[in-house]
């Protein structure tokens, strides 16, 4: 495939590089391998799932290496060691922050999350496992793809830099719509991995397998090294149909979706304005004038175009728009050939006298758009150079009227001063990578901008019946590409009607539709591709992305409003947004901070190594001894160059880090809330239970295999409570993960998540689990106990525990609460003093004092009074 296409193409991509430095190690192994994508309506969720075995009789690094789309959210991540489970959980990014600085960490790591490609972002963790272990990583994430040039397009760059037994990509596709065409391209592909490729399709559904053998994957018979090396291609589009589009529902949400065919191309009145300054020299005033050269040849005999080009002098070429004739095409070509770059950036005055050219054009086509390119590859240092100043000038002086598009080539341009301009006049900024086809690249966005087809849209819907609109006004509509608005319905509709008005090049239109609520409701049902509330997520990532992008041109207080909003969307959706940080916590209490970047975050780390950027921050706490090797020291633990840190600038920083952990460490939450609570069989009596957290902090806490229920809990750190609690069940094998800030529910390989956020119920073959409203979780089976988790979100988010029906524990329950439930107990004296517990304590083998104390009950309100409670202290 031409690299012309790809860059053009492309709008989707996710490169599997796990890099276990398998030349030094080999005993470290990748033996599965599984990427599993779900697009359902465009929405892409997808699951990486890598097992790796370290077969060396001593303890070795593995390291798990993904890279992801930019505009893909991570929404899941978790390492599995010996059935112990470490999730990432999602926090807002400050709280997150101030965790990962006051945690515990040893050894070492890079940064989870920055940018290293044009469209991926990288996810890097490592973690030791000791000899002969397994480790199971999993990351998801979800993504809305966006259509180019009447595609989608799946790509997934595959590099696994060794042979893996089990290797599987799945890409499974659900367009209600009904698939117009399907293609699979790839790099790699050789005779002998053609068979391993397997694709079904029928109407509205395909699933494309890769599946190649140890011995499809090998280059050489005789050698061990692989042919997985490049990329893996889907493309398709949807049928569409002469209407107002298409509207899909499920649960209550909406999408709408709306990509008009073959309709008249609007003339276009566009003005490139061109960097020639000095920064210019060289190679990027050759590849703009290579670019330059080809998007002359595609303007539309029926445009109107013109050259401004600016270094600390701005210059027109004419002083008005001409027609794209032949002979002014040919004029214009000449002059492209000459530019050279030298001197100073006046941007504010290049910008300026491209307003002013189209405000005085003449004989412009009535119908017709009118835009503005800007390339440049630096800040402005001639005229006015405060951004700010150029960024109001721009606006008063575009007031609304054309349409600025922002093109920064290379890193040395400040990419939110474009971005900024840009979003504030109706276009959008694009960065232009140093490559060799940086030519391409300007070309591929000039096509994707050629050809308007509709202007000044507006998406109409029932006020009164929807809550939560997405961006229902569009400037200009582009061929090739796709409107998508959604909501909730916030009434009980039968019918959703939609009425879209628009300007096409000859008329006005006016275009409507109804839906069906409850026939596009039965679209969905018992799809085994559907993955969740996909259209609710599809909902929250769209409004979170809409909420960024208005804030980069709002006045402050408004711009602090919408990340506010966007904040909260992405905590309640457990997305990983510019807004929020993921922290991974590992084995032996390591944690690190995984922060997505943004565009503008590319200036900053695009000439660092992996990593990079999470070291530049680590390195505050780090010493180096002779041989170089950086050691992290913490507040609460010696290490042999602990008294070093105590002395100069080091001193400030390591009291502030202490003084912080004594804080947290001093919240009134262990004395205000128990950990545990324990409804004593049989007695009007609560016990509270404190775990002492020395011993360890993952807790076997109850065992009932008569039941078929496990429960085991983890202690968080500083807060010294539970923030996770793991329920497994035997009948159905279902595993709920309960976390402060969601909940995962895991059965038959598919993961489901429930938000704290809302009320919500399920049912999975008789095990029903309910979620109250930022308050509990109640997970139960017909004739068994009942099990119920507590949120608690003052001060610190944690989670409380404890059962109802116990009389149906078995006399085989164990753990540090199943022995309070044994037969035993069960036949104990009923009666309400100190002794009876003394007792019942007596039995479960404790020798702990037992105290009579108040406090608070967190299955009640907050607010409320303090209970009387037995308080007892256990070592697991």
């Amino acid at each position: 495939m031409e690299q012309r296409t790809l860059l053009a193409l492309m709008v989707f991509s996710s490169l599997i590089v796990l890099s276990e430095t398998i030349d030094q190690k080999p005993a470290i192994e990748i033996y599965s391998l599984h990427v599993d994508c779900k697009v359902t309506s465009r929405f892409a969720h997808t699951v990486i799932t890598s097992k790796i075995v370290n077969r060396a009789n001593e303890s070795q690094e593995a390291t798990f290496e993904v890279e992801l789309p930019k505009t893909a959210f991570i929404t899941n991540f978790s390492i599995s060691i010996d059935g112990e489970v470490y999730p990432g959980i999602i926090k807002e990014k400050a709280a997150a922050q101030n965790e990962y600085d006051t945690a515990v960490s040893q050894g070492q790591s890079a940064g989870l999350v920055k940018i290293t490609d044009r469209k991926l972002e990288k996810f890097h963790v490592s973690v030791n496992i000791a000899a002969t272990s397994k480790v199971t990583f999993e990351l998801t994430y979800e993504e809305l793809l966006k259509r180019q040039l009447g595609k989608y397009e799946l790509l997934i760059k595959v590099q696994p830099k060794q042979l893996v037994k089990h290797f599987q990509i799945d890409v499974h596709i659900f367009e209600p719509q009904g698939i117009h065409f399907l293609e699979t391209d790839s790099t790699f592909m050789t005779n002998e991995l053609t068979e391993a490729l397997t694709t079904v399709q029928n109407e509205t559904k395909a699933r494309i397998s890769f599946k190649p053998t140890l011995d499809q994957q090998k280059k050489d018979p005789e050698l061990g090294e692989t042919l997985l090396n490049g990329d893996f291609v889907v493309r398709y589009d949807v049928k569409r149909e002469a209407t107002a589009g298409d509207i899909q529902i499920v649960n209550g949400y909406f999408v709408h979706y709306f990509a008009p065919q073959e309709m008249p191309v609007f003339p276009k009145n566009v003005i490139f304005v061109i960097d020639r300054s000095g920064s210019m020299t060289g190679r990027k005033i050759e590849q703009t004038r290579d670019a330059l050269l080809k998007i002359l040849q595609d303007l539309r005999p029926e445009d109107h175009f013109s050259f401004i080009t600016f270094n600390n002098k701005v210059v027109e070429w004419k002083s008005s728009l001409l027609p794209a004739t032949e002979e002014n095409v040919a004029s214009a070509a000449a002059l492209v050939q000459t530019l050279t770059a030298r001197g100073g950036t006046d941007i504010n005055g290049a910008l300026l006298t491209a307003v002013g050219m189209l405000e005085q054009a003449e004989g412009l086509p009535e119908r017709s758009v009118s835009m503005i390119i800007l390339l440049t590859d630096g800040q402005p240092t001639s005229g006015e150079r405060n951004v700010e100043a150029i960024q109001d000038n721009v606006q008063k002086a575009i007031n609304g009227k054309y349409a600025l598009f922002c093109l920064g080539f290379g890193f040395d341009v400040s990419y939110k001063f474009l971005e900024k301009m840009a979003l504030s006049n109706g276009g959008i900024a694009r960065r232009i990578y140093e490559n060799a086809d940086a030519a391409l690249q300007l070309q591929g966005f000039y096509q994707e901008v050629a050809t308007p087809i509709l202007m000044q849209i507006e998406m109409q819907y029932p006020e009164n019946s929807i809550e939560g609109l997405t961006k229902n006004n569009f400037k200009l509509f582009f061929e090739g590409s796709e409107i998508i608005v959604s909501g909730k319905i916030s009434d009980e509709l039968d019918l959703l009607p939609v009425e879209i008005k628009a300007q096409s090049h000859t008329s006005n239109l006016t275009l409507t539709e109804e839906a069906n609520v409850k026939e596009k409701e039965q679209v969905f049902q018992n799809q085994k591709y559907i993955f969740g509330n996909f259209i609710e997520r599809l909902w929250a990532y769209l409004n979170i992305q809409q909420l960024l992008e208005k804030a980069i041109s709002a006045q402050e207080e408004d711009q602090k409003a919408l990340e506010a909003q966007a904040l909260d969307l992405s905590l309640q959706y457990s997305f990983v947004t510019p807004l929020t940080s993921m922290v991974v916590t590992k084995p032996q209490q390591q944690e690190e901070l995984a922060n997505k970047p943004t565009e503008a975050d590319n200036e900053k780390t695009s000439s660092l190594p992996a990593g990079a950027s999470f070291k530049r921050f680590r390195s505050r706490m780090h010493s180096e001894d002779d041989t170089g090797t950086h050691r992290l020291m913490s507040g609460l633990r010696g290490g042999r160059r602990h008294s070093e840190l105590q002395t100069g600038s080091n001193r400030k920083m390591f009291s502030t880090v202490s003084r912080f952990r004594e804080a947290v460490i001093a919240q009134p939450i262990a004395s205000e809330y128990p950990q545990l609570l324990l409804q004593l069989p049989r007695q009007n009596e609560i016990i509270c239970l404190n775990i002492d957290k020395r011993a360890q902090t993952s807790v076997h806490l109850l065992s009932d295999p008569e039941q078929g229920l496990t429960v085991t809990g983890k202690l968080g750190h500083g807060i010294n409570h539970f923030v996770q609690f793991d329920i497994n069940y035997v009948n159905p094998p279902v595993q709920i993960h309960v976390y402060t800030h969601a909940i995962l529910v895991s059965y038959n390989n598919n993961n489901s998540w429930l938000s704290w956020a809302k009320s919500a119920s399920s049912t999975i073959q008789g095990l029903r689990v309910s979620v109250e409203k930022e308050r509990s979780i109640t997970a139960s089976l017909p004739d068994t106990v009942t099990v119920k988790i507590s949120l608690v979100r003052f001060p610190d988010d944690f989670l409380g525990l404890y059962f109802l029906d116990t009389e149906r524990f078995s006399d085989k329950v164990t753990g540090v609460l199943g022995q309070f439930y044994s037969k035993a107990q069960l036949e104990s004296d009923s009666s309400n003093d100190q002794s009876a517990v003394e007792r019942l304590l007596r039995v479960s083998g404790s020798e702990h004092k037992v105290s009579r104390l108040h406090k608070k009950d967190y299955r009640l309100k907050s607010d409320s009074e303090p209970v009387s409670c037995w308080s007892i202290h256990l070592t697991p």
